[in-house]
């Protein structure tokens, strides 16, 4: 569920590309997520018009609350400049807060590339198979575009605010993992408080919440 390719060393001239420029306020056709994590809060906005599948699927998620008190679990620096990468977080592989996989949409479909503070859909190394695990880069990193027969990585949002907590979150000490994630495993993970929408009605799913269950018992020992 965790499984991202390996990030390739890019040409200077590309770190010059920069993500599309949206304003921290209520855009028609756009809406805005606030991750307040542990060390700081960031604020995404999700592609409702060109990505639309993916949108719903993450808003879902957020509206379920199925992303509070999971982490950031993953900063992956790249080896020609660690300042540059990307941070994963999300469900992980707690399969009590997975929703269904969603069909791929893919970067020629949506026209959304993977720049700089881009918010895309992690997933393992097979189509049409994401669920609740989510990354944003920090630089331009085309590789996870879709391209000839590589299926490519669901990008369907952007950073709006809180990108120094992004870069906070990438510097942070690593260790461990395997394959493509080999010592990019966050060695004490960013806990992700609350996920909470800023624009528009909340629209949980309905039925049982595997996750919260016993969970106020804990809390009340």
């Amino acid at each position: 569920m965790r499984c991202l390719s390996c990030l390739f060393a890019l040409p200077i001239a590309l770190m010059a590309q920069v993500a599309l420029a949206l304003p921290n306020k209520p855009t028609a056709g756009y809406t805005r997520v606030a991750i307040e994590t542990s060390v700081g809060r960031i604020i995404v906005a999700v592609d409702q018009k060109r990505a639309p599948r993916t949108s719903a699927n993450f808003l879902t998620y957020v509206d379920d609350g199925r992303f509070d008190g999971v982490t950031f679990y993953r900063a992956a620096r790249r080896k020609s400049d660690p300042k540059y990468g990307l941070i994963q977080g999300g469900i992980d592989t707690d399969a009590r807060r997975s929703l269904p996989p969603i069909p791929h949409e893919s970067t020629m479909q949506t026209g959304i590339r993977h720049l700089d503070a881009t918010l895309s859909m992690a997933r393992p190394n097979r189509p049409n198979s994401a669920m609740g695990n989510f990354f944003i880069t920090i630089g331009p990193t085309p590789n996870m575009d879709a391209r000839a027969d590589y299926i490519g990585y669901a990008a369907f949002g952007h950073v709006v605010a809180g990108m120094d907590v992004v870069k906070k979150i990438l510097a942070v000490p690593t260790c461990c993992g395997s394959g493509p994630m080999r010592g990019q495993m966050i060695v004490k993970p960013i806990v992700i408080l609350r996920a909470k929408r800023l624009d528009g009605t909340p629209r949980p799913s309905r039925g049982v919440k595997p996750w919260l269950i016993g969970l106020n018992r804990k809390t009340a020992k």
